[in-house]
């Protein structure tokens, strides 16, 4: 029997309706399943401009470090390839950190890419192209943005965007436009003449935000970096709005949010929720003393288990900050790479392990233009990378003993299980902040003055355990001519706090530039303006609250101080393994030990079942075979070791 092909005969409506039916069915439960992709399940990892750029990087030179990402340090794990601040800049004379007049921005007020750095962009097209390519690379494409809205749009009073009518906003009547929502006495601490804080609480704020973020969702962002939003620079209501509109969109983004300065446990608890990334130190550059800083943060943020926590749409991770190895820059410069990392091959090691103990993300911050061996060695060590990533129960592991040197060449046992030594330099007085929930914010009180200002006091123990007061006179604000004048009830109740009587001089609550994290807390004063980084209030519960952030003053004796002595962590494994890092945090050689039962105190018998244990070294690679009853390392100085033990 021949069969003859004729014309092909179309299906019945009925089934042609049941397969479009299954179609959208599909495409939405697609759309759904991106949508609600679980963010940052693992710490975050990959590239970031800024160590080596500044603010100067363009699209050939990002293009270049993208590829060199996807092909060197994407199977490491390392996915994300971000533009950090500034890209809307136009890279001119004259053009800054804090310089005013050079930002691109449209019609809407929001930033715009450079597009002289930024060629692709022309036709109004974004970082669209550029997110394209980094996705045909097998990465994830990620940007640095300011809170709230730029100066410039403020002073041109531009339309805020109705994404839902592509019309400018419009409430109660009246359009809204950038003076409505720009909070002028809120500007950027560190950046007061490109960015301030946008008013969170109306429809036209929300509104302004939800254009911005909706706009990088259509570029291809999958990563923002949120700067001067966190630390004490905080905008906790900034914050929770970009998080709530990032859960809006169909495009899932990883939020990271900046600056961590005197970030406390109690202030991220408040936040990390709404976050997949938080900065938990001031910026961290290539010295040691940067580096050794972040020893007692992060165990404060271990012992909290804040690590992995809950965040948007997934976990959140306390972030140590980028790793400035390889061809660097310099803070805030107008300059590209120019010249090499100043941490020694030991100190390296050591912060790649810290960063690995702790979870923190890892993003390299070299031109990997010039990526070396010895370097790509150090941030693609597959066990740190495991442990970066799977590890369990990680924490500073307090029984360990050093044994020292002295110049007579005698040798000294050392049994505290509190290792940490303070090299003391000189005395003085810190000034911090922190959530007004800690008890460290109370006890703060008027002092009246007969005949002058008021004082507002604080007593606190000095080193050698006297009280004593420390106290500021409160003034009244002097306006300038150039100052917002803001009359309202809320306004009489704030004031600025000065040295005794001298009112030319008041106290900031956030730095007029970045800190790094190593900097001590010593008070800062600048002219006094109404700003809220100047603006205080007393309430009932003796709490001294900043208008600028809303975190609350401490006061604490406190001495200069270069860490010295010694640490270690502890972590676990999926299949039993014991991970226990020894950092010598001093300038010459110490001997490290611990005992093999003081890792049963913390880990119980489910890791430690008898009293020795099959030992690797984790950087030489070299097994060490059966240890018994003690564990015991030469470390360098500055440096570390790392083993991997079954016990």
């Amino acid at each position: 029997m021949e069969l003859g092909l004729g014309a092909p005969t179309s299906p019945p409506p009925w089934r042609r309706h049941l397969f479009f039916r299954a179609l959208v069915i599909f495409l939405c439960l697609w759309v759904t399943s991106e949508a609600n992709e679980q963010h940052a399940e693992l710490p975050p990892r990959g590239w970031n401009s800024y160590d080596s750029f500044s603010w100067t990087v363009d699209e050939i030179a990002y293009l270049q470090n993208a590829k060199i990402l996807a092909e060197k340090l994407l199977p490491h794990g390392y996915q994300y390839a971000v533009i950090d601040y500034l890209w809307y800049r136009r890279y001119v004379d004259g053009a800054y950190t804090d310089s005013y007049g050079f930002d691109n921005i449209d019609e809407w007020g929001r930033p715009f890419p450079d597009l002289q750095r930024f060629p692709s962009s022309k036709g109004d097209k974004g970082f669209s192209q550029i997110a394209s390519k980094v996705h045909e690379m097998g990465l994830k494409f990620g940007i640095h943005l300011m809170k709230g809205i730029s100066t410039q749009a403020v002073n041109a009073n531009t339309p805020i965007l109705d994404i839902e009518t592509g019309k400018p906003y419009v409430e109660n009547g009246r359009q809204w436009a950038a003076r409505d929502i720009g909070l002028t006495h809120k500007t950027c601490a560190w950046m007061p003449h490109g960015f301030m804080s946008v008013n969170t609480d109306i429809g036209a704020g929300r509104a302004f935000l939800r254009s911005l973020y909706r706009q990088y969702a259509d570029w291809g962002v999958d990563f923002v970096k949120v700067d001067c939003i966190f630390g004490t620079d905080y905008s906790p209501e900034e914050v929770i709005t970009i998080s709530q509109l990032l859960r809006e969109l169909d495009r899932p983004i990883v939020l990271s949010i900046s600056p961590g300065t005197e970030v406390t446990v109690p202030l991220a608890e408040n936040i990390s929720e709404h976050v997949n990334m938080y900065r938990i130190t001031g910026d961290d550059w290539d010295n040691w003393k940067d580096v050794s800083s972040h020893f007692t943060v992060s165990s404060a943020f271990a012992a909290a288990n804040k690590i992995g926590a809950t965040g948007l749409r997934g976990k959140s991770w306390p972030d140590l900050d980028m790793l400035p190895f390889g061809w660097l820059t310099d803070p805030g410069v107008n300059q590209g790479p120019h010249r090499l990392c100043n941490l020694t091959f030991e100190e390296q090691k050591a912060q790649m392990t810290l960063w690995s103990m702790a979870k923190s993300p890892l993003m390299y911050g070299g031109d990997l233009r010039h990526l070396d061996n010895s370097t790509f060695s150090i941030i693609t060590n597959p066990t740190l990378l495991k442990i970066n990533h799977y590890s369990k129960n990680n924490m500073e592991f307090h029984y360990v003993y050093g044994e020292t040197t002295s110049n007579t060449g005698h040798s000294g046992h050392l049994s505290s299980r509190y290792p940490l030594n303070l090299t003391r330099k000189h005395d003085s007085m810190a000034m911090g902040l922190t959530s007004c929930t800690s008890d460290q914010a109370n006890g703060w009180f008027v002092f009246p003055q007969d005949g002058k200002s008021d004082h507002i006091c604080r007593n606190y123990e000095t080193e050698n355990g006297k009280n004593t007061s420390f106290c500021l006179g409160k003034t009244k604000p002097l306006l300038a001519s150039d100052d917002a004048i803001m009359e309202n009830e809320e306004d009489q109740t704030r004031f600025h706090l000065a040295v005794a009587d001298v009112n030319d001089s008041c106290l900031d609550a956030s730095a007029s530039r970045r800190r790094t994290a190593s900097e001590i807390k010593l008070l800062m004063f600048s002219r006094c303006k109404w700003h809220a980084k100047q603006m205080w209030e007393l309430n009932d519960k003796g709490n001294l609250v900043s208008s600028y952030s809303r975190l609350c003053a401490t006061v604490e004796s406190s001495k200069e101080a270069g860490i010295t002595g010694y640490r270690a962590w502890i972590a676990t494994g999926s299949k039993g393994e014991i991970y226990l890092a020894f950092f010598n945090l001093d300038s010459t050689s110490r001997k490290i030990t611990t005992r093999i039962s003081d890792l049963e105190k913390v880990l119980g018998t489910a890791f430690v079942r008898k009293h020795s244990c099959s030992c690797s070294d984790v950087w030489s690679g070299r097994n060490l075979g059966l240890l018994k009853e003690e564990i015991s390392a030469a470390v360098n100085p500055h440096g570390c070791v790392v083993f991997e033990l079954m016990c």
